[in-house]
């Protein structure tokens, strides 16, 4: 069986409007939020093989923390510019062409392709995938290829304000 970890980027700053939205960092409230969502993955015990993130800085600085987090190897992680604004086909897509020798991904990428895809595989709808969401899916598929409507139980969902205090 095969595991799937979907993450929604960290907030990111609107204060530059000049900067091209792929370009954009984080927000106050991304940095503070990032950190612990970095401890909770590490808390549940998510370690995947692999995690695949969009180009955009947003989702980059969000991959790499998570990464240093877990003391992945440099290696682990792959940085794909088209899953910048991404449908679900096209993150789906990209997920089915993965290595079978892989038993856990992690994907980090925006909204609305992370919480389709989520619910597509799942068909459990969120009320809400806010920035900092994670969504832990166990797939019943033994090779990425089978990725398909359905395959998935959502496991965990964690955010920001569900440890707000």
């Amino acid at each position: 069986m095969k595991k799937l970890t979907l993450i929604r980027h960290a907030k990111s700053s609107w204060d530059n409007p000049t900067l091209a939205d792929f370009d954009r960092p984080l927000n106050a409230r991304g940095e503070r939020d990032l950190p612990a969502l970095c401890l909770r993955i590490d808390e549940y015990s998510l370690r995947p093989e692999k995690i695949l993130s969009s180009g955009a800085k947003r989702a980059e600085v969000t991959a790499s923390a998570i990464a240093d987090q877990l003391r992945l190897p440099l290696d682990a992680m792959q940085i794909l510019p088209e899953l910048y604004d991404a449908c679900y086909e096209t993150l789906l897509h990209t997920l089915q062409n993965q290595h079978d020798s892989l038993r856990h991904i992690m994907l980090v990428g925006h909204n609305p392709g992370i919480e389709e895809l989520g619910y597509l595989l799942t068909h459990e709808r969120l009320e809400k995938y806010p920035t900092c969401g994670m969504l832990h899916i166990h797939l019943s598929v033994t090779s990425w290829s089978e990725l398909a409507e359905s395959c998935g139980t959502k496991e965990i969902f964690d955010f920001p304000k569900l440890h707000a205090k």
